[in-house]
């Protein structure tokens, strides 16, 4: 009888400690935040199979120039039929232009964002939504009208509102403000600036990210976690400048004069067009993309952090790079 106890606590103790190192399960989203609406069947089947609720829609920015705040980058045949789920029309708005902006200011810009992304909707066959999304990293000098914006848009749609949520914004809230929202989603990416030439992943670098949130489980506002499926190339030239190309990887090297100096960083052999940029011998490529191990171990360290569950949102739905997303979530 001794044996058949020790062998059930065994069974026991080994069910408990599977338990406590398994990681929350997480609803996946995605954002979409491509200027023209097209999604192929890869990334439709992505939605499907990950049975994704919702996908976060960029609509289009708000920008202000010259004194001037109009909205550009307008998202192009949008279409809310092309797939099954939940849409959330998402703004961005650039920190400059709540930058002087007065009271009056900030009320006509919530009407007429509140306007225009209605009419972006209703273009695209949306004939409903119950979420708004603005992202903006507001700063210490523009968190007053940043925040009555959020407050007088909140009042005006009658929605739901939500907010992104920057790393710098969680270890120093004391200083930049909380939002007036109920729900914001945590951006855990852009860790270090790509222009530094540092030796880093400045897309996500998680010992960099923890020390930001490292108080992020006395954050006030429930939040959702934002990961980065994406990749980039960070060009520098003789003079040391840099060009950063979006949505590039060392696929896109392939067949290319270049010599690779050690994992992610390449050297130019001879002249060649990198997406209509012109390159030349002795540029050096740096490749910067994110793996699948590495989003994990985020998310275990939230985990750790956000007492609740929460969803994942993948920025962004592409299928060049949907296979980083880790199969086990």
């Amino acid at each position: 009888m001794r044996w058949i106890k020790n062998i059930f606590s065994v069974v026991i103790l080994t069910f408990l400690v599977g338990c406590n190192t398994d990681a929350k399960k997480s609803t996946i989203d995605f954002y979409y935040w491509r200027s023209n609406y097209s999604i192929n069947q890869a990334e439709k089947k992505v939605v499907d199979s990950l049975k994704s609720k919702n996908v976060y829609v960029r609509f289009f920015d708000v920008d202000k120039k010259g004194g001037k705040i109009s909205p550009v980058g307008v998202i192009q045949n949008f279409d809310a039929e092309k797939l099954n789920v939940r849409y959330i029309p998402t703004v961005f708005i650039t920190n400059r232009t709540f930058i002087n902006t007065t009271p009056d200011q900030v009320k006509i810009l919530a009407k007429d964002v509140y306007n225009f992304l209605s009419e972006t909707a209703e273009r695209g066959k949306l004939e409903s939504f119950d979420e708004i999304q603005i992202d903006c990293d507001w700063t210490k000098s523009t968190r007053e009208n940043y925040f009555s914006f959020l407050s007088e848009l909140k009042y005006i749609s009658r929605k739901k509102l939500s907010a992104t949520l920057r790393l710098h914004q969680v270890k120093f809230k004391d200083r930049e403000g909380v939002p007036p929202l109920d729900k914001m989603v945590l951006m855990c990416y852009a860790t270090e600036n790509p222009t530094d030439q540092s030796e880093k992943n400045s897309i996500l670098d998680l010992d960099i990210a923890k020390d930001y949130l490292e108080n992020l489980n006395n954050y006030p506002i429930k939040l959702d976690l934002a990961l980065p499926i994406y990749s980039w190339a960070i060009l520098t030239n003789h003079l040391g400048d840099i060009k950063l190309i979006n949505s590039f990887s060392e696929k896109d090297l392939q067949g290319k004069p270049v010599k690779k100096i050690k994992d992610g960083l390449y050297e130019v052999q001879d002249d060649f067009f990198v997406e209509n940029f012109y390159v030349s011998k002795g540029f050096k490529i740096k490749i910067e993309n994110i793996s699948s191990e590495l989003l994990m171990n985020t998310k275990r360290f939230i985990d750790q952090k956000l007492p609740y569950n929460y969803h994942v949102i993948y920025y962004h739905l592409d299928s060049k790079f949907l296979k980083t997303i880790p199969t086990e979530l």
